[in-house]
């Protein structure tokens, strides 16, 4: 039987055992509407708020602050619209930057149909905007600075604490999509001066389909959908109760074993990083060269020569899953927009891909994974009519 390597966890995560095992009797036993009057619902409501406890405590937060979602998506969508909508009547200015997901750059370009204006902050060679940057975009119409806290695909993590402090200063929202920081980078909403922040918690190894926005009290953004009175009236449609608990166990987990996750993932990650540098010339390491300020997870290299399609189809016949990018656009054929704001130039930035190491990665299999992609791209590279080998540099296994 072939063996399987997952390397893929920017993208996802699996489930852990013990929070699959906490959601389970949610499934079947405590299936009650948490908005149910009666027993069934109340014991479900218990659980909820329990679970909303747990994600409040895990980035010093207030319980009445967590708003759960059907994902990361949801809550940026809902935390940019809603705070657009809201403060409509006092300007229709929203600073962001070049490199962010998706669900924060479509829902800034849809904003823009309706006659907000948007500043993409532009970053450095190695994924980062500075506070100065962002005050410097500040007009007297700003409503809105919306900064992620780690990029999804090259893992840079951004200086949110001196962002959200110039935020602050000026008394303008400031929201972080922290879906790839949160159970990998220590938050803390208040020291960081978020007033709003995204997560999704099958990014750490909680269940899909549920996520959270926190909202300070005292932000006044518009609901997001109309219905029932759930989430405060503030977000119509049934709690997903299961998934709560899920999530709800999932972060208290993460941070409580973030320290030794993050010691065991790095290791790997550097050792991959060591491994591919000294062995394959003409590629180029994006994102942060500062391993402190990148996701203890991330490596993100492009590849001189050849297609970042043909490298992950071919690691995947070898068993091992990469992406060629963020998951939410792995269906595109165009390159990267976060590496063409980093500088990378095009036809380069196609030959590239993310590595995302997990908790249950281990040293064999990054050993294994390093003698395959030297084979895999010494084989494209051979084939490849862009490339040529010169004297005394032949340095592929």
């Amino acid at each position: 039987m072939q063996r399987r390597i997952y390397l893929d966890n920017s993208a996802t995560t699996y489930t852990d055992k013990d929070v699959l095992e906490k959601m389970l009797p949610y499934f079947t036993e405590v299936f009650g509407n948490g908005s149910s009057q009666h027993f069934f619902g109340r014991e479900a409501l218990v659980a909820i708020d329990e679970a909303r406890e747990k994600v409040a405590k895990a980035i010093g937060a207030k319980p009445t602050e967590i708003y759960f979602t059907s994902g990361g998506t949801e809550s940026d969508n809902w935390a940019i619209k809603g705070t657009a909508h809201a403060l409509k009547e006092k300007g229709n200015h929203i600073i962001t930057t070049a490199i962010e997901h998706p669900a924060v750059i479509k829902t800034c370009q849809a904003l823009e149909k309706e006659g907000f204006e948007v500043t993409y902050l532009p970053v450095t060679e190695e994924g980062f905007v500075t506070a100065k940057q962002v005050e410097d975009a500040i007009t007297d119409k700003t409503i809105l600075i919306s900064v992620m806290s780690a990029n999804n695909e090259v893992g840079t993590i951004e200086p949110i604490r001196e962002i959200g402090a110039v935020a602050k200063a000026h008394k303008i929202l400031f929201h972080t999509d922290a879906v790839q920081a949160v159970g990998n980078v220590p938050i803390d909403v208040v020291k960081d001066n978020i007033d709003m922040l995204s997560m999704s918690a099958h990014k750490f190894y909680g269940p899909k389909g549920i996520g959270v926005l926190y909202k300070r009290n005292g932000v006044r953004i518009e609901r997001f959908m109309d219905g029932g009175e759930q989430e405060r009236n503030m977000r119509a449609s049934t709690l997903n109760t299961p998934g709560i608990v899920g999530m709800g166990a999932a972060i208290e987990k993460a941070v409580a074993d973030m320290d030794k996750n993050n010691a065991h993932v790095s290791a790997l990650r550097d050792r991959f990083v060591e491994g591919v540098l000294a062995n394959i010339s003409d590629v180029r390491f994006n994102g942060s060269k500062d391993m402190k300020r990148r996701l203890a997870s991330n490596a993100n290299f492009s590849f001189e020569y050849i297609e970042g399609e043909s490298i992950l189809m071919s690691l995947d016949l070898a068993g091992i899953a990469v992406s060629s990018g963020s998951a939410c656009s792995s269906g595109s054929l165009e390159p990267s927009y976060v590496l063409l704001s980093l500088g990378v130039p095009i036809e380069l930035a196609h030959g590239s891909i993310r590595f995302s190491f997990g908790k249950n990665n281990t040293q064999e299999e990054v050993d294994y994974t390093l003698q395959k992609l030297y084979e895999v791209v010494a084989r494209l590279r051979e084939m490849s009519p862009l490339f040529k080998k010169f004297e005394g540099e032949e340095k592929y296994v």
